[in-house]
């Protein structure tokens, strides 16, 4: 008599995932459709999941522009999922921690941060704790509070 091949057993998406991409322009593009993969594995609302690669394009954009490093430093792309909400995080090796910029109608760039702050449930900036760098991130809640 034959054994029956043994029932593995299925395995969730992460809920916490990250991805290591060189400071450079196309790892901004990267990094959103690597994001738009792990949210469709997630389940997240359409919504919540155009938000969030939003929010994820503008810290990334921020992080190669600005993080003036050394050649070869990468940046950390992370997205965590809880039971309300999604947490995305970018980090670089530089230090100075952003703040949210007045554009004039004619520039073409210094919106991210302020659209950051609109648009994110959360936002902040901290120096790493452990390492080289700074960390920022943005909530967004994937639920509807009940009122």
């Amino acid at each position: 008599m034959q054994t029956p091949w043994p029932q593995l057993p299925t395995t969730a998406a992460p809920k916490d995932v990250e991805w290591r991409l060189p400071r450079h322009p196309r790892s901004v593009g990267r990094a959103r459709a690597l994001f738009r993969e792990q949210a469709a594995s997630w389940a997240l609302p359409q919504d919540v999941t155009d938000t969030a690669e939003l929010l994820l394009s503008e810290l990334m954009t921020n992080a190669y522009r600005h993080a003036k490093v050394p050649a070869g430093r990468e940046i950390r792309a992370r997205c965590a999922v809880t039971d309300d909400r999604v947490r995305v995080t970018v980090t670089d090796a530089n230090d100075a921690l952003p703040k949210p910029g007045l554009a004039s109608l004619d520039d073409e760039s210094g919106r991210g941060l302020a659209l950051v702050a609109m648009l994110a449930d959360d936002w902040g900036a901290e120096r790493r704790e452990f390492g080289i760098g700074k960390e920022v991130w943005c909530e967004l809640l994937t639920k509807t509070p009940q009122g």
